[in-house]
Order: structure tokens, then C-alpha cells, then sequence
């Protein structure tokens, strides 16, 4: 897919061919107009986590929105509930072969491929970051270990002995590895591990450029946001590159993206329009969605050969409406960040119910901070920042 205009076609072909397949297969899309036709999509409704939720609950195990027979059922995996109750997700052996190959993509646009020695270190059970993640690992064409979670001790070992170059892992376990240098290999630099690469998803916090520049520092690698994806839709659809902190959205031949505002309008899907990110699949065997509501607040920032490129602004249900401004948890971590003195850790207690004039913060001192001025000047800065609109 060379052009817009072969991505626009492939859409409309794939679309026209899934409309059908969800309509004969699908009992939860049945009352839908599903005409095939990729223009009206935005008539269709939205569907949300909730009414999946409830749909899986009312159809056990995985909902009446499968649309393939439950012998076609390849893999399962179970989300891990965190805002609700766990989800099933069901895999055709077709549906496998497609995450792997499009998180592959993501993974080869952050430097990953032949070459490179990857240790997977996400939990393996059940959880879809594990082996579905490890396929997506193996087919960028590197070499991959798969370590999973625990043992972090040994996992230096593992690093040293088999000369590691990559890292995939959430964002926060590069900490826990710096405490396990320090205890039991005295004199040892996390950059004297020889790492290249670290991949990164599953947690927020990446993208402020202070966390960043401390894990390239500290770690001598370079940090890619590599692994943006929805469990219920595709776990890996964007990733970053060299050359750019924005993700690259790389499924567009599967997906069909869109943008929503508050109030579910459509919204354009171009360059410096912002809202809810919503996802259709165009090739979904076992539990197709139509017009998913992510929960992700993007911003389109532009295109870079044929790839969408996107900011996450934060999560829909973390917004919060301060002087009529919508915030998010990530504006006051880029605000907090830029304090030496505070060690990056915050906390917002919301006492009442809206609306609010300001949000109250409480923000953690750095060990080795003196605390004299650091409040003032904190909220002087913070007054000024988050007086100022941001999309």
C-alpha cells in the first residue's frame, strides 16, 4: 500500500467483504444496517467495552458477538480486568497470523529485526502481552527469549550470557532491574548490559520526555514506545521510530480508524483533529467489532509515507473539566516532571463532585531534594501550565 488512495480501496473492498460476514455470523450485529458500504460507517452505533462486557456475560464464554464456530477457536487469552470484569478473547489461527504480522510491522518501524536478541519480559498467563506478543517478536525476524515476569535476577544473568540486545517490557521494570544491579552485581551499570533497543507498552508515562531521557541515560538504549494496542481490537497497532516520538498507525489494511467527540460525532481523520479513538475491524474472524470505542483521546499529527501518526492525550475516563478546560493525568505529569527536586510520583484527590477551579495535588519529593521553596515554586508553575489549552 503504496498511496492513500490504495489504502482507501483496500478498505472498501475489505470492508464490503466483512460487512457480509458479520451480518450472516455475528447474532450481536444482527439488528445493525450493515450495508457493506465504508461511507456509512459513521451511521453505524458505537459499541463500547460495557456492552461487550455484559454481552459475554449473558453468552458465555466469549460472547455472542463470536461470529466463527467455537471449534475455530485457535487461542484464548483473558484480559486482566483491570476496569471491570476480565474478558475472553478468542483467536481464529487466521486471526493469530494477523496480530503477529501487524505488530511485526510496529516492531521492525522501532528497530527491531533480524539481528537483534529480544528478551519478552510480559506475564505469559493468559494475558494477551504474553505469547500473543512473543509471535509478534518472532515475526519482526528477531531472535526472542522468552524470559516472562519474576527472576528478575536471573534475568541479568540471562541478558549478560546469551548478549542480549533488545528489551520488550512495560515501562516501569527497568526500575526494578536498576534495584536488582545495585543489590547483587556491585560495580555493574545497567548500561554496561549492552542493550541497543528497549520496546515498551502496556503502561502510560512514556511519551514525558523527562522519564525518557532518563531511561536513554541511564540504560544506554534507545526507548521506543513500540507497542500501542487495544486487547479486544489488535494488540499492536502503532509504534514509534528513530525519527519520531509520535506512534505510526500500522493496521490500517485491518482496521478502519476514526474519531469521535464527546458527544459520538463523527470526526475528521486528518492532520490536527483530536478526539475518542474508535476502530472497526476489516479482517476479524473470530469476534469482529464494529465502531469500538477505545477510550484513547488522540491527536492526529500528521503522515509520514502512507502512516498515520497520533499522540495519545490520555484516557476518556480520566478527563476531568477544570475552569472549562478538559485535563488529563498526562498534562500534570509533564508539569511535575520538569522538577528535579520531585521524584515523578503524583497524586489528584477528587473529594467532590464537579465542577472544579483547580486540581489538588499532592507530589512526591525527590530522596535527595531539600524541600525549602520546592511547594511555591511548584505551584507558581503549575499555575501557569495548566492555565494554557491543550487540545
Amino acid at each position: 500500500m503504496e498511496t492513500p488512495a490504495d489504502i482507501a480501496k483496500l478498505q472498501k473492498e475489505r470492508w464490503a467483504r466483512q460487512a457480509e460476514y458479520v451480518r450472516e455470523r455475528s447474532a450481536f450485529y444482527r439488528g445493525s444496517r450493515l450495508t457493506g458500504r465504508i461511507d456509512e460507517l459513521a451511521d453505524l452505533p458505537l459499541t463500547d467495552k460495557d456492552a461487550l462486557r455484559a454481552d459475554q456475560r449473558d453468552h458465555p464464554p466469549f460472547g455472542s458477538y463470536l461470529a466463527a464456530a467455537p471449534e475455530s477457536v485457535s487461542r484464548i487469552h483473558r484480559t486482566s480486568g483491570s476496569t471491570g470484569a476480565a474478558m475472553n478473547i478468542a483467536l481464529s489461527a487466521a486471526d493469530a497470523r494477523m496480530f503477529a504480522e501487524v505488530g511485526a510491522r510496529a516492531m521492525r518501524l522501532s528497530g527491531l529485526g533480524p539481528g537483534h536478541r529480544v528478551v519478552h519480559c510480559l506475564n505469559y498467563q493468559l494475558w494477551m502481552g504474553g505469547y500473543t506478543d512473543h509471535a509478534m517478536l518472532e515475526a519482526s525476524g528477531a531472535t526472542v527469549i522468552p524470559f516472562g515476569v519474576g527472576s528478575s535476577e536471573r534475568l541479568i544473568s540471562v541478558i549478560r550470557e546469551l548478549n542480549v540486545t533488545a528489551m520488550h517490557c512495560t515501562p516501569s521494570y527497568p526500575a526494578v532491574l536498576e534495584a536488582v544491579i545495585a543489590e547483587h552485581y556491585p560495580g555493574l551499570k545497567p548500561r554496561d548490559l549492552g542493550l541497543k533497543l528497549g520496546l515498551f507498552g502496556g503502561e502510560a508515562g512514556l511519551d514525558e520526555p523527562a522519564f525518557r531521557a532518563r531511561l536513554k541515560e541511564v540504560w544506554g538504549f534507545a526507548v521506543r514506545n513500540a507497542n500501542f494496542g487495544v486487547s479486544d481490537v489488535l494488540t499492536v497497532m502503532a509504534g514509534q521510530t528513530e525519527t519520531s516520538n509520535d506512534l505510526h498507525f500500522v493496521a490500517s489494511d485491518v482496521l478502519y480508524p476514526q474519531i469521535i467527540a464527546p458527544d459520538g460525532q463523527q470526526k475528521n481523520w486528518r492532520e490536527g483533529e483530536a478526539g475518542e479513538l474508535v476502530l472497526t475491524h476489516l479482517a476479524r474472524e473470530c469476534q469482529p467489532l464494529i465502531r469500538f470505542r477505545t477510550g484513547d483521546q488522540i491527536s492526529i499529527t500528521g503522515a509520514t509515507n502512507g502512516l498515520t501518526r497520533f499522540r495519545v492525550v490520555g484516557r476518556i475516563d480520566d478527563m476531568v473539566v477544570v475552569r472549562g478546560l478538559n485535563m488529563f493525568p498526562a498534562m500534570v505529569q509533564g508539569v511535575v516532571s520538569q522538577f528535579r527536586e520531585l521524584s515523578g510520583e503524583y497524586r489528584i484527590t477528587l473529594d467532590r463532585p464537579p465542577p472544579y477551579d483547580c486540581l489538588p495535588l499532592e507530589a512526591e519529593l525527590d530522596e535527595s531534594a531539600d524541600p525549602n521553596g520546592v511547594a511555591v515554586a511548584l505551584e507558581a508553575a503549575s499555575s501557569a501550565s495548566l492555565a494554557e489549552p491543550r487540545g
